[in-house]
């Protein structure tokens, strides 16, 4: 249970060649002087019905859809000697000490024989009766009557603090082989469907119509349930057998305390009983603590001479003589102690049993395991308080562990056992912060503690604040080291209330990334359960919170987690809400309100073009160039386009396959008319630069040139600005005066920018061409100026054109040339996915839709 000394295999270095570098060993005396290696992050990866969960307590899980070669077999069943110790490591641990002689079941011989009867005919039975009445002794008994009556044996299981969905969980596992597989609702009622067996649940804490569904779940099992009367009943029409179970008669009570003491009774002590039988009502807790009173009474008549005799660890013999000297100075406990026997027998332990017992209060009836006892206590010897909490019968075993027993509690709060509640459970909280997220404790070891990690949360949640600087919240400590090992061990109630508990103590003491964290646990929970709008408002919550902080990790996992959310609740455009990326079958027309990124977000209206990218036929045919975005209906209703489905989304891929082909041949014959119009003179290849981007200008249907006034949005070159003076690339733009700004007979004075293109008063080191050529004159003027030089392409010639055409004609079968960038307009033509311009010949109305 040391967790300081770790085998090799915990280092991953067990069969490796490459052993780690030896360190200088340190003073056994001071071993906490030296430094310690930080611990690696443990990360677990699990099966989890359809997905791969990988574990990571640093980030947050990971979750993505298993691969087919991931996803395990259909799982085997344990055989006999494989279920005996799975049951054996369900039990509680065998206290410390001399072992104490069992007591025999007195009383039920009646009850016993019913219960084995209805078992055997496959009849479920409800076993109801108060705390303190002997129901766990009686279902021992009785799952050892019906050991060969199932073919899958006798599992024994605790409905203490647990569902009916984490049950039948629990019931899965205790008879498959499935490590680290946690399959999904439907394949585990497949599974257990075909369970054949004596199921002994002890401590239910629901019924009605959850149970109802557990035993519908499971109709090859017989149920053996015991319950406290508080427990919800079944409902009406449930087929459980009920029994009910109550105290001793007066003799059985006598016999039990004679049991208890381990001698025979005197004449005070039998009377003193049957007060005690009349004030109990025969509940045989209260006898059995009565004859812990009596022993410690025999224990201090005895004295010093009795201990050196029979050894301070070791009790006398039963048929001991009992001296008489020191009869009549011990009187016998009163009635209200014998009824209320508590702090009397607390005050007879051990101080080490003493302060377990303050533990216990402190974490609301948990007492905590004995590995556990010496580190809280400060005692190395502690772990014997056990031993004897047992043997006074304050404690029971419920589950895997150890509770107060029924009424424990409450006297020991009267008796001032409650005084320093939060210190107590500060320190377990501590203690287990550190043991839990140690690498050498497996996550099986954390989940038998689940009960007491718990419960220290639920004392210290309420009552966090903000820490000192430099300090840390125990609450959010514990809870960010106890969650990741409840997912790997498949506690997933104990993991989500962990998270709900962490969740709230971060808020409390301002742990922004803790709280974050904890939101994407439980989202990632609540995806692995199938509740998919609780994942995604966690999701939604936990990637805010890291958005405010810059994670960039954890931002990237909840998104990633968020898109997985929208892949299977399989929304479609305008139903629920998308916050991941594009849905199937989403048309030109609709909009996903939650499917952009923050960084790629548009505008409500859409973004308007800078500029058109293909040349649009004059007239008033011709309509303006806009970017279609997608566009929701009102109240959430799905559109036309939306109703289209897969229909639309292949009309819409053909629409694309031809606009590419329509693409390719309008750009062909661009080249073509290029190539074949070189040698002319009044070609307007060589009068137009080699970066245009000509535009239709709504008036005269002339090509005229981007304007680079800024606009609203701070930007250039819009499509309603026109510059007047020299851009970047050494042309020059037109104003609303027709004359041009420059002559091609005017001399070029030198300049430091080789090709010519750098304005003097342009604050722009890069020169890059990306203005428009001149607006050409009316008139027509031969050109004087002579063609740039072949080795300086860049140069944009400054002779505008002899003749420029006043109209498109739109009987053309191919339409005028462009007079746009070729090189660049399949590029953004083609990333955009935009539909081509169809204006041609009997097509006045067409447009250029670019997304």
């Amino acid at each position: 249970m040391d967790p300081n000394n770790r085998g090799p295999e915990e280092h991953r270095h067990d069969g490796d060649a490459h052993a780690p570098r030896q360190r200088p060993p340190r003073d056994p005396l001071t071993p906490d002087f030296g430094q310690h290696a930080p611990a690696l992050a443990r990360t677990v990866q699990l099966v989890s019905g359809d997905h791969l969960l990988t574990v990571n307590p640093v980030d947050g899980s990971e979750i993505e859809l298993c691969p087919p070669t991931e996803r395990p077999g259909r799982p085997r069943k344990l055989a006999a000697a494989e279920r005996a110790e799975v049951a054996r490591a369900a039990r509680p641990p065998v206290p410390p000490g001399p072992a104490r002689p069992e007591l025999p079941l007195l009383g039920r011989q009646e009850e016993r024989e019913r219960l084995v009867r209805l078992l055997a005919r496959g009849r479920s039975v409800r076993l109801t009766g108060p705390g303190g009445s002997g129901r766990t002794a009686l279902l021992d008994v009785v799952a050892q009557d019906c050991a060969d009556l199932a073919p899958d044996g006798v599992i024994r299981l605790s409905g203490f603090h647990r569902t009916a969905d984490e049950l039948l969980y629990d019931l899965f596992h205790a008879v498959h082989d499935a490590p680290l597989h946690r399959p999904e609702r439907d394949e585990l009622r497949e599974a257990v469907r075909e369970i054949g067996a004596v199921v002994v649940l002890d401590d239910i804490e629901f019924g009605g119509t959850a149970l109802d569904e557990l035993l519908d779940a499971t109709p090859e099992c017989a149920f053996l349930i015991s319950a406290t009367p508080d427990v919800p009943a079944p409902s009406a029409e449930s087929a459980l057998e009920e029994v009910f179970l109550d105290g001793l008669d007066r003799a059985g009570g006598l016999e039990l305390l004679g049991h208890a003491v381990g001698r025979p009774l005197t004449e005070d002590e039998s009377n003193w009983a049957g007060d005690l039988w009349f004030e109990s009502e025969g509940l045989p807790l209260r006898f059995v603590q009565a004859g812990a009173l009596l022993r410690q009474r025999d224990r201090l008549r005895a004295g010093a001479d009795a201990f050196d005799e029979f050894g301070v660890f070791q009790e006398p013999p039963a048929d001991a003589p009992v001296p008489a000297a020191l009869g009549d100075d011990i009187p016998l406990p009163s009635l209200a102690e014998g009824a209320a026997p508590v702090a009397l027998l607390a005050s007879r332990l051990s101080e080490s049993a003493r302060a377990t017992l303050r533990f216990a209060v402190a974490l609301g009836g948990e007492v905590p395991h004995q590995a556990h006892l010496p580190a809280l206590v400060g005692d190395t010897h502690a772990d014997a308080a056990l031993g004897e909490l047992v043997a006074c019968a304050l404690v029971t075993p419920v589950g895997a562990h150890y509770r107060l027993a029924a009424g424990v509690r409450t006297q020991l709060e009267a008796a001032g056992y409650a005084d320093d509640l939060q210190g107590h459970a500060h320190t377990a909280a501590r203690h287990y912060a550190w043991w839990a997220g140690h690498p050498s404790v497996t996550p099986e070891r954390v989940s038998a503690e689940a009960d007491a990690l718990l419960a220290a949360l639920a004392v210290l949640v309420p009552v966090t604040t903000p820490p000192a600087e430099g300090e840390e919240s125990t609450a959010v400590l514990l809870a960010r080291t106890a969650a990741p090992a409840f997912a790997a061990g498949l506690h997933w109630g104990a993991w989500e209330r962990t998270l709900r508990a962490g969740a709230e103590a971060s808020r409390l003491a301002g742990e922004v990334a803790d709280q974050a964290y904890f939101h994407h646990e439980l989202g990632i929970h609540a995806l692995c359960e199938g509740r998919l709008e609780r994942a995604r408002a966690e999701l939604e919550a936990s990637i805010g919170l890291r958005g405010a902080l810059a994670d960039k990790r954890g931002t990237v996992a909840g998104r990633r987690a968020l898109a997985l959310v929208d892949d299977r609740s399989g929304n479609t455009p305008g139903v629920g809400a998308v916050s991941a990326g594009p849905v199937l079958g989403a048309t030109v027309g609709d909009e996903v309100p939650a499917a952009r990124h923050e960084e790629s977000a548009s505008p409500p209206g859409g973004v308007p073009a800078s500029r058109p990218q293909f040349p649009q036929p004059a007239g008033p045919a011709a309509a303006p160039a806009t970017l279609v975005t997608h566009r929701s209906t009102p109240g959430g209703t799905p559109s036309r386009a939306a109703r289209g489905g897969l229909r639309g989304l292949a009309r819409r891929n053909l629409a694309a396959a031809g606009a590419g082909a329509l693409l390719v041949a309008v750009l062909g014959t661009v080249v073509t008319l290029g190539a074949t119009s070189s040698n002319d003179a009044e070609s307007p290849s060589d009068r137009v630069g080699v970066n245009p981007s000509a535009s239709q200008d709504g008036g005269d249907g002339s090509l005229g040139a981007d304007e680079a006034e800024s606009g609203e949005d701070g930007g250039t070159g819009s499509a309603t600005s026109r510059p007047t003076d020299p851009g970047p690339d050494g042309t020059f733009g037109t104003s609303d005066d027709p004359t041009p700004t420059g002559s091609a007979t005017e001399p070029q004075e030198p300049s430091d920018d080789p090709s010519g293109t750098r304005d003097p008063d342009d604050d722009d080191p890069s020169g890059s061409p990306s203005h428009s050529p001149s607006k050409p004159p009316t008139s027509p003027k031969p050109s004087t100026s002579p063609k740039p030089p072949t080795e300086t392409p860049t140069e944009s010639p400054t002779d505008p054109p002899t003749q420029t055409p006043t109209e498109t004609p739109t009987s053309s079968p191919t339409g005028t040339p462009s007079t746009s960038d070729s090189a660049s307009a399949p590029t953004e033509t083609s990333s955009s996915a935009s539909a081509p311009e169809t204006g041609g010949a009997g097509s006045p109305g067409s447009t250029e839709s670019v997304i």
